[in-house]
């Protein structure tokens, strides 16, 4: 995979740059700036190289419609005042566009072209499409690692027409990552949260023979607390998952892989209740199971204090209220001690967790943080990326 940053004479070459910029709007405005932030070095590098870029994006899901709601206008406010620069957003239709008409001015450096998805033709990545766009550049980089699990016009099937290249952001992302699951630090811990581990199984079966604990939190372990016999009160759990927990058991048993869940939990009657601490065989049948207890962080703290590696997808409890915030902050606590003293290499993903993190202030205290949702999950189960695949 070739990348952006080891070409040559990139001077006033026309650069179709897709990013990932679906940041969340509220009434038009920006509540989490996490991916604008993030694809700031790519802008800089591009900018010192003098070339001219040309943005490809999407907001949301239009379904091929123009929707003013999800229009890109607010990040390109956002992001000339980070980068102190003027941003042209063309709204014209992409099918009339051409060469000539961009950078009239030559002045302009950065042009963006309107949401993406407004055209039904990105989604199902239109090979006409693909090759229109294509014509508008020199060269195409993709720097959305986020959206390469995706097979879209403007992620996958352009690089038939342009010479392609990695982004920075990509290129990190897939380096923290392989550092996770082939180029790995032993011994490494996987620490899995989230409501369903039926989403989750294929991460944890590809990560099983690899990894040498996996703490399985949040509301994934109540289906392993019921399926140990445990009463679990009112709390959530999916249905029908007895075949898949037993299957990770006899895979890790295989495999000489340690599955870790909560030996004690806390608990409240509704979400907004204080926390009271309970052993498993305490709890009621109006009880939540919302954080885990005192005992188990002592636990995982012990193993993340032996490990080398870590990747964590998912708080371990209900974070929103900080009466159910003390799993996820003891596990960041210990995650940032040994990070300081560079004695771990450290993966965060996913967007609960992200928003943890952000809540702390602590998305620079991980060697790593990945912004990408499906396609860090999908990497992680070993599946081949569209996005990657076609710069590959």
């Amino acid at each position: 995979m070739k990348n952006i940053k080891n070409q040559e004479n990139l001077t006033q070459k026309r650069i179709l740059l897709r990013l990932d910029l679906n940041v969340p709007l509220k009434n038009g405005i920006i509540t989490d700036e996490t991916r604008i932030d993030k694809i700031l070095p790519i802008i800089q590098f591009l900018l010192k190289k003098k070339s001219k870029i040309i943005v490809i994006s999407h907001i949301g899901r239009p379904k091929g419609k123009v929707n003013k709601e999800l229009s890109l206008k607010p990040v390109c406010e956002n992001l000339e005042k980070k980068i102190n620069k003027k941003i042209k957003l063309i709204n014209s239709n992409i099918f009339e566009l051409k060469k000539k008409d961009l950078f009239k001015n030559p002045e302009d450096q950065i042009i963006f072209l309107e949401n993406i998805r407004f055209y039904n033709e990105e989604e199902k990545n239109d090979l006409n499409f693909s090759k229109h766009l294509a014509n508008l550049a020199d060269l195409f980089v993709n720097d959305a690692f986020s959206c390469s699990h995706r097979a879209h016009a403007s992620i996958s099937r352009i690089t038939e027409f342009l010479p392609s290249f990695a982004g920075l952001q990509l290129e990190t992302e897939i380096s923290a990552l392989k550092k996770v699951t082939t180029e790995i630090k032993k011994p490494i811990t996987c620490i899995i949260g989230g409501s369903k581990i039926s989403t989750k199984i294929g991460i944890i079966k590809n990560l099983i023979p690899k990894f040498d604990n996996i703490i399985i939190v949040g509301g994934m372990a109540n289906n392993i607390l019921n399926y140990k016999g445990n009463a679990i009160g009112k709390s959530i759990k999916e249905d029908n998952c007895e075949m898949i927990i037993d299957d990770i058991f006899k895979t890790s048993k295989k495999h000489s892989c340690s599955i870790i869940y909560p030996e004690d939990v806390m608990t409240g009657k509704t979400m907004k209740d204080k926390s009271h601490t309970k052993e498993l065989n305490e709890i009621a049948n109006d009880d939540l199971i919302l954080d885990i207890g005192p005992k188990t962080i002592k636990k995982i703290s012990d193993i993340i204090k032996a490990s080398k590696t870590v990747l964590w997808n998912g708080p371990a409890g209900y974070f929103e209220n900080p009466n159910f915030a003390i799993g996820s902050h003891e596990i960041a606590k210990k995650i940032i001690k040994k990070n300081k003293n560079n004695l771990i290499y450290s993966v965060a993903g996913g967007g609960d967790t992200i928003t943890f993190l952000n809540q702390i202030n602590a998305l620079n205290d991980f060697n790593f943080v990945s912004t990408a949702g499906g396609a860090f999950l999908e990497y992680l189960e070993g599946k081949e990326l569209p996005g990657i695949k076609a710069l590959n």
